[in-house]
């Protein structure tokens, strides 16, 4: 509210001003990077993204299958050809031997593969030795998906700061938010100037209003920018939070051998936890009748992200899968993971699973 004030009273409400300048600059010093530009959306930023890469129509991108189809969209935009790859059962995030394989086949049909899209799924970091390694074997740029790891790190860096761009995401789902919003995040400084002048219509350096290029009206609102300074403010208290959740779940449930969880693989993985997930291995039970069970007594659940290759939108597009994110999305569930959520919703949550298992 400081900072909504603050803006009101300095008349400050348009796109521009020093809320944006203000987020941007505790975005830079929270990710320790040189350049943040604020954005309308994590898919805006996802664009410029592939803009900056230069993707023309008939280039390929890989990008993982197993994510909300925002990742892949923007791929569309430009008229080039999204290529899925499918999960290894470790993080749930791009598989590296998959990785290399789509390239190596990609590479023998002569295509044109530009850039490579991975995606922190629910705030857990991708293999990145691995995947960072086979794009400088051949090179190919890669940009990280990190709209659901504000706060994720690997080896104490943290996410959206590997690739040669990173994205995040503010919508009113994430771990902060500024109710629509989002960020493109790289250190090098030519791909943010340019995202810039491009998310502010491509407007020519000239007194008159003058394009010579498309632009778009992707910047984020000076008054939005100021919600942003205010969650940067209790972002670590948001990480807590989530991690607590998690922690919770896990021991509360760990005596149900039908449920499993995702974890961190190893120390170099800190994730931020954004939603608690559960896999339900049972040759009986099925996630959907957990989900309608605990819907009765107004519990919300959803299952995990359905993979794009199964999406009717890309039906037609290239995939190399072996199962496995198409296995995860059978058998998982989202569990209620708010941020707010208090002692006693979160006990009556595991109250009714239990009692479902037990039925």
């Amino acid at each position: 509210m400081k900072y909504l004030k603050e803006a009101f009273d300095r008349n400050h409400v348009f796109p521009l001003g020093p809320n944006v300048a203000g987020f941007e600059q505790d975005l830079q010093k929270y990710l320790n990077t040189r350049s943040v530009v604020c954005l309308s959306s994590g898919t805006a930023a996802i664009h410029l993204a592939l803009i900056n890469l230069g993707i023309k129509e008939g280039d390929e991108v890989i990008c993982s299958s197993f994510t909300f189809s925002a990742s892949a969209n923007p791929i569309r935009y430009l008229q080039a050809r999204p290529v899925f790859v499918d999960s290894e059962p470790q993080s749930w995030n791009i598989s590296p031997e998959m990785l290399e394989h789509a390239i190596k086949d990609r590479i023998t049909r002569k295509k044109r593969l530009k850039a490579i899209i991975i995606v922190h799924l629910y705030g857990m970091p991708a293999n990145l030795d691995a995947i960072l390694q086979i794009a400088e074997k051949y090179d190919i740029p890669v940009i990280e998906d990190a709209a659901e790891a504000l706060g994720s790190s690997f080896r104490d860096q943290k996410l959206g700061t590997f690739g040669e761009m990173g994205i995040l995401s503010f919508n009113g789902n994430k771990i902060i938010t500024t109710s629509g919003g989002g960020a493109l995040v790289s250190d090098n400084q030519s791909y943010n100037e340019k995202a810039l002048f491009l998310a502010t219509q491509a407007r020519d350096k000239a007194p008159h209003y003058q394009h010579s290029e498309t632009g778009y009206n992707y910047r984020m609102s000076n008054i939005l920018a100021g919600i942003g300074r205010g969650q940067m403010e209790v972002l670590n208290e948001r990480i807590s939070k989530r991690r607590e959740n998690n922690f919770f779940y896990k021991e509360a449930l760990k005596d149900i051998e039908e449920i499993g969880f995702l974890h961190e693989p190893s120390t170099d993985y800190f994730s931020n936890y954004w939603l608690t997930t559960i896999l339900i291995n049972s040759k009986n039970l099925h996630r959907e009748d957990l989900r309608l069970f605990l819907e009765k007594y107004n519990i919300e659940t959803r299952p995990l992200w359905k993979p794009m290759h199964l999406q009717p939108v890309f039906k037609d597009v290239p995939a190399y899968v072996d199962g496995t994110s198409e296995h995860l999305f059978d058998i998982g569930l989202c569990l209620p993971s708010s941020s707010i959520i208090t002692d006693d919703e979160r006990e009556f949550v595991v109250q009714k699973i239990k009692q479902y298992f037990r039925a």
